[in-house]
């Protein structure tokens, strides 16, 4: 190939691909166009309720894969466990995570601020003073904290903040004079915090450069806008999401306080009813506790809808055992089963992606609070079996849902009439359990002893609505 041929052909490549070179310049492809932006809104007291936003915030981004997180900040800050919270939440999404400070990020908000990998700062905002305070009973003012607690909360909030300053690249000694009155802060020379005083940056200050190579000290820029922002970013063209707080989330946290209460009102709800005739007023409690404990879940983003289905049908299968097919006990485990894992699951924080299953820690919580409400009907069950069959309320109760019975006394004549019948166990008794007698099935109790399966028993009183029968040599 002669040297024209070969200035020709190199022309020609350039002509052909200079577009496509001037495209890559002009949108450089780190920087997208499209897509979709997840707005949350961190802009009130960091309380309770705004975990509830953030964690629905969070759970929708995920599930929409969007390509940002940008937390809009305007906060005084607020308790510091419920900014622990808010940290482990955002930590949950693995794309790009900004915060812009719209106006200030005192205290827990430059904590979560610093959770995010860049900080974006409005004009004549303000971010810092992140010292741990200790508030009044009430929460009507500051109270001084005595030196060993305050060395301690302020020595836990350090270890927190730092990690999460290691993680995002942001600069560590920073951080920790907005969070520890000893700590001076000096830089190229600048005494920027003397010791005794809280760093508070200005927008602009957050944004200077020190070192070598020069880094900004805490702020990627000040920026006019949020929607200045998006178009720093490159996000101009991407749908923006904005999640709203909703006055849900305040419900949600008032049922998750009482979630305890209400797991021991549904377990020994449906108990009575099982003990009493026909279908009543504690079945009606027993079920609207329950409904309402599924809905605290839902409500704080912790359970999905699924779980009330699944609970709904381990319930169908507890009473198929117990009315239709009793001594098989395959219904009744496996709707046990479905009815403790529905209970589980729906105080289980679980987050869109793998892991599909929960681990330990997020199963403590809801197991415990089972296991104590479990304890807790039991010790009421046993109360309910020996006094409640002689109390004015279970009379009242039976003469208004027992099935074919129009009174409790129509109810007495008909268990004294069984006294001297002989049946079958037709489950093992022990002592408790189910017996044929004739066409009638009946909830049986021994007085103490062990009857197998498809042995002979014979009614001789009741204690309540069970029947007490003893074996039939």
């Amino acid at each position: 190939m002669t040297f024209r041929h070969t200035i020709r052909w190199r022309l020609g490549w350039l002509l052909l691909t200079a577009p496509t070179l001037f495209a890559a310049q002009t949108n450089p492809p780190s920087l997208p166009l499209t897509g979709k932006v997840y707005i949350l809104p961190i802009r009130e007291n960091i309380m309770p309720p705004l975990v509830y936003v953030v964690r629905r915030g969070v759970k929708e981004a995920m599930e929409a894969k969007a390509d940002a997180l940008i937390l809009d900040m305007n906060t005084d800050g607020g308790r510091v466990d419920v900014t622990e919270e808010i940290i482990q939440i955002l930590s949950k999404f693995k794309g790009p995570t900004f915060t812009y400070v719209n106006d200030r990020a005192f205290s827990a908000g430059a904590f979560i601020a610093v959770a995010t990998q860049k900080i974006y700062m409005a004009p004549q905002s303000v971010i810092g003073a992140a010292a741990p305070i200790m508030m009044s009973p009430g929460g009507t003012g500051v109270e001084k904290m005595p030196d060993t607690v305050e060395a301690k909360m302020t020595s836990a909030v350090r270890a927190l903040v730092r990690t999460q300053a290691e993680k995002n690249n942001h600069n560590i000694e920073v951080i920790e004079a907005m969070i520890d009155k000893t700590k001076a802060l000096t830089i190229d020379g600048e005494v920027l915090n003397k010791e005794g005083n809280i760093l508070t940056l200005t927008d602009r200050q957050a944004a200077k450069e020190y070192g070598h190579p020069p880094k900004p000290l805490l702020s990627s820029g000040t920026v006019e806008s949020l929607d200045a922002l998006l178009q720093q970013l490159g996000y101009a063209g991407a749908q923006r999401v904005e999640i709203k707080p909703t006055g849900a989330e305040q419900l949600g946290i008032w049922i998750n306080t009482i979630a305890l209460l209400l797991l021991v009102i549904g377990i020994v709800g449906l108990y009575i009813e099982f003990k009493t005739p026909g279908f009543g007023l504690p079945g009606i409690i027993g079920i609207t506790a329950f409904a309402i404990y599924f809905l605290g879940g839902y409500v704080a983003g912790l359970s999905a809808a699924g779980w009330v289905i699944v609970f709904v049908v381990g319930l169908i299968l507890v009473m198929i055992e117990l009315f239709v097919i009793p001594g098989t006990y395959i219904a009744g485990v496996g709707g046990a089963v479905l009815m403790l894992v529905a209970l589980v699951m729906g105080m289980v924080d679980m987050y869109p992606g793998p892991p599909a299953l929960p681990g330990l820690p997020q199963l403590r919580l809801p197991l415990r609070d089972i296991s104590v409400a479990v304890v807790i009907s039991f010790v009421l069950a046993l109360i309910l079996a020996r006094y409640f069959p002689q109390t004015t309320l279970f009379h009242r109760l039976v003469s208004q849902t027992a099935s074919g019975v129009s009174s409790v006394a129509a109810l007495e004549a008909q268990q004294a009439v069984r006294v001297g019948q002989i049946g079958v166990a037709i489950s093992p008794l022990c002592p408790g359990g189910k017996a044929r007698f004739d066409e009638q099935l009946l909830d049986v109790i021994t007085r103490g002893e062990m009857v197998e399966k498809g042995r002979p028993v014979k009614i001789i009183g009741h204690s309540g609505l069970d029947a007490v029968v003893e074996e039939v040599s």
